[in-house]
């Protein structure tokens, strides 16, 4: 039975992808940072690890741990947080604490498994990125930040790993059922001062109305097992894409960052 660690399996797409990975046959390794997740988890029939990713000690013990327990076939990257606000209200502390999770975190996590992979032969790397990593719109500069440094790490790693049997993906979701708004709203309320801001007229018209007000889903919202359905085909198929789009916002995205100018995609980004 094929094994496979997967970040980030709180609820949303790391939740529906561990479920889905383990009633398609996989041994499913889920970490967590809450403790009650984890309870509730095991329950289900799944090995679990808390893993907090801004903490190198936390990801070296999750490596370290998922190894022990047996061999690692995949690692899944899904780990993520938002941090809305407008870039000008960004401290550099605000960026830290997110380049730490969306970026460093996970790339750290990666190259501790990649040795594993090399003595194996074989290994798939699975990392979920955005369609954010794709294009840029308002008020979401610090994930936009940390999703196209994602993509361009992961496109190299990609490119480094030819040959070794490791295989890296990309999987590049759009609007998505999940908890990540409401768990944006804690840093949002921790790092922008939004009141100071020049904007605060903006924030109130816009952005608070967004995270506070939720007006209900997206029109082009799928569901997670959306996102599991390319993670399996990402972990199976015998020669995966560089890149999955889900969602028809995130195909948009992909073909018009490559052939629309630069003035037509920011008209885009400010009405969206």
């Amino acid at each position: 039975m094929r094994r496979v660690l997967i970040t980030g399996c709180s609820s949303g797409i790391g939740l529906d992808a561990a479920r889905h990975l383990r009633d398609s046959g996989w041994r499913v390794v889920a970490t967590w940072r809450k403790p009650q997740d984890i309870a509730a988890r095991q329950a289900e029939g799944m090995e679990c690890l808390s893993l907090d990713l801004s903490c190198p000690d936390s990801v070296a013990a999750c490596a370290r741990d998922a190894l022990a327990g047996g061999p690692v076939d995949a690692l899944v990257n899904n780990a993520a947080f938002a941090l809305p606000g407008a870039v000008e209200d960004m401290p550099r502390d605000a960026l830290r604490a997110i380049m730490e999770v969306n970026l460093l975190g996970t790339h750290d996590l990666t190259i501790r498994l990649i040795p594993h992979f090399r003595d194996r032969g074989a290994g798939r790397i699975v990392t979920i990125s955005s369609v954010l990593g794709l294009v840029g719109i308002p008020w979401r500069g610090p994930y936009v930040a940390t999703k196209f440094a994602l993509e361009g790490l992961t496109d190299v790693l990609r490119l480094e790993m030819h040959g070794t049997g490791i295989h890296v993906t990309l999987i590049e979701p759009g609007p998505i059922t999940s908890r990540i708004r409401e768990n944006a709203i804690p840093h949002f309320e921790r790092w922008v001062n939004w009141q100071a801001s020049p904007r605060a007229d903006q924030y109130r018209a816009t952005l608070l109305k967004r995270l506070y007000e939720p007006s209900g889903k997206d029109r082009f919202e799928l569901p997670p097992c959306a996102v599991s359905d390319r993670i399996l085909t990402a972990l199976t198929a015998r020669n995966p894409a560089p890149r999955y789009y889900v969602t028809a916002p995130t195909r948009i995205s992909g073909v018009a960052r490559r052939v629309q100018p630069t003035r037509a995609l920011d008209w885009f980004a400010r009405r969206n």
